[in-house]
């Protein structure tokens, strides 16, 4: 199909970008790697009157330090993202996720912050940002402010983003040495996740000093599993203490109910991938 008519913008900056957002009105939309957009306007499920175009502003790429901080830009592609150094190093658990989504083209055209800003409960990358504590810094026609992860995921494919602002950074305090595993259950390749762990633990001795535990399209948003990460403190990483704590990943969830699969069968998912998940980070 062919989409519905727009006009079409392409700043060079982001303040240019913010400019045009605030123009256009509410019925505007951001494009980034467009992987998400593109469907959903050639089927005409949305009609912006005006596209903004991020493409051209450079400074929304990359990845740098600032002290004990990584930030990422937006309009950072997933491929990037796989290969950087400083992710690698800093964010192991961001690289795991990432090498999961998709397919080298869509890993090469789509971006972090458009996958975040996209907000689908089944994205890969949602969980992993929540388990990480990073925070979004938005940009607006008022200046930029900084959002808790927590805090920015509102509901399905709903944001703290306003109509006027957009998605400049990804913030995650450095994960130093922890080890992580992203754990996937999808009925195809390349397919949205039915239910995924995001883990990172830092262990000392086989110990698990800390946890950091979310999951994959078990409600409207990323769900952080805090009773799994409050049984892993402390313990031995053994498969009987990995088993207890995987038992509490489904507290406190929602799950969807589609073709794929009903709340219980998505339960079980949780529990059963975030055993294999943590074991895999800790290495038992």
């Amino acid at each position: 199909m062919i989409p519905a008519s727009f006009d079409y913008v392409r700043p060079s900056t982001v303040d240019e970008a913010v400019q045009a957002l605030a123009s256009a009105g509410e019925d505007a939309k951001v494009l980034a790697g467009g992987q998400s957009l593109l469907p959903v306007l050639r089927m005409r499920l949305a009609a912006p009157t005006t596209l903004v175009d991020l493409g051209r502003v450079a400074e929304l790429r990359g990845v740098r330090e600032e002290g004990d901080t990584l930030v990422i830009g937006a309009m950072t592609t997933h491929y990037d993202v796989q290969r950087d150094a400083l992710v690698a190093s800093h964010a192991a658990l961001l690289k795991e996720a990432t090498d999961t989504v998709a397919d080298p083209q869509i890993r090469h055209r789509g971006t972090l912050g458009g996958a975040i800003a996209h907000a689908d409960p089944a994205g890969d990358l949602l969980a992993p940002v929540l388990a990480l504590d990073a925070s979004l810094v938005v940009a607006g026609p008022s200046g930029r402010r900084t959002v808790p992860a927590a805090d920015f995921f509102r509901d399905l494919f709903t944001t703290a983003l306003a109509p006027d602002e957009l998605l400049v950074e990804v913030r995650v305090p450095k994960h130093t040495g922890w080890r992580a595993h992203y754990e996937k259950f999808n009925r195809v390749a390349q397919a949205w996740s039915m239910v995924a762990v995001a883990v990172t633990v830092r262990t000392e001795a086989g110990v698990i000093e800390e946890a950091r535990v979310a999951l994959t399209n078990m409600g409207s948003t990323p769900v952080r599993a805090s009773g799994v990460e409050a049984a892993l403190v402390g313990v031995q990483a053994s498969a009987d203490s990995i088993a207890a704590a995987a038992s509490h990943a489904a507290e406190g969830t929602n799950p969807p109910v589609d073709s794929n699969a009903d709340v219980e069968y998505r339960r079980h998912l949780a529990r059963v991938l975030t055993g294999r998940a943590i074991a895999a980070a800790a290495g038992a």
